[in-house]
């Protein structure tokens, strides 16, 4: 979190994008991002997590607090946007990844989303 205020002379990050989805993550992303701008979460390590902040500060603060289920997102600007930042190395995607898996194993990869396996994989074409 300070980390981010250093590098952004104290306003926090325009948008924060939470693929870890656990309590902690989500905190830091509210506290590290500027007043008035958006936190995305992508994943839930588990339905049954919680997190508790001050009402006060999500008042004061403001912005936009958005979930992605399944994809759930606007695709064409996402998808660019994502790309965009992985391709002027501004953000390394490749840090997030567990594993590598080929396109032939994507379908095999929901099965064990559904008994709560948590994996972050770069997909090779």
């Amino acid at each position: 979190m300070e980390e981010i205020h250093k590098l952004t002379d104290s306003n926090g990050a325009d948008i924060m994008i939470d693929v870890v989805g656990h309590p902690e993550t989500y905190e830091q992303d509210f506290y590290a991002r500027n007043f008035v701008d958006t936190i995305l979460l992508v994943d839930l390590l588990t339905p049954d997590l919680t997190i508790e902040l001050p009402l006060i500060d999500i008042f004061n603060r403001g912005g936009v607090l958005q979930s992605s289920c399944y994809g759930a997102c606007l695709f064409p600007h996402d998808c660019l946007m994502l790309v965009d930042l992985y391709c002027s190395v501004r953000f390394d995607f490749n840090v997030l990844a567990t594993e590598r898996i080929a396109l032939e194993q994507v379908e095999g990869v929901f099965d064990t989303m559904h008994d709560g396996t948590v994996r972050r994989l770069v997909i090779e074409l």
